[in-house]
């Protein structure tokens, strides 16, 4: 034998290849739609904070997203609960946004160092 691949090892190859093409193909078309699921509800959270805040509580959340983007990203999950569930009576003022604010904010820890 001179070493080369006869007809039928050749077909084999190329079905392996069009399937792992195919397979491949098939994971980007289901990250897409992913993606686009995300994009959707991230859009959806957006208009519902619009709608839930006034323009300086969402400055305010705006301000505490550049600082603590983790933290505003769960008060931002805390209004949108409390606006699905109807527990909003009218538009979250600045006020409010403050004391939800005090109120997520995790307890400082305090160090406490003695010199001997």
């Amino acid at each position: 034998m001179s070493g080369q691949p006869n007809e039928d090892e050749l077909e084999e190859l190329r079905k392996k290849k069009m399937q792992q093409l195919q397979d491949k193909q098939g994971g980007q078309a289901d990250e897409e739609a992913m993606e686009a699921q995300r994009q959707k509800q991230e859009a959806q959270k957006k208009a519902l904070l619009r709608q839930a805040l006034t323009d300086s509580a969402r400055k305010r959340l705006n301000s505490v997203r550049m600082s603590k983007p983790q933290f505003a990203e769960q008060v931002e999950q805390q209004v949108v609960a409390l606006a699905q569930s109807g527990r909003l009576q009218g538009q979250i003022d600045d006020d409010q946004m403050r004391s939800l604010l005090k109120e997520l904010q995790p307890d400082k820890t305090e160090f406490n160092i003695e010199r001997r």
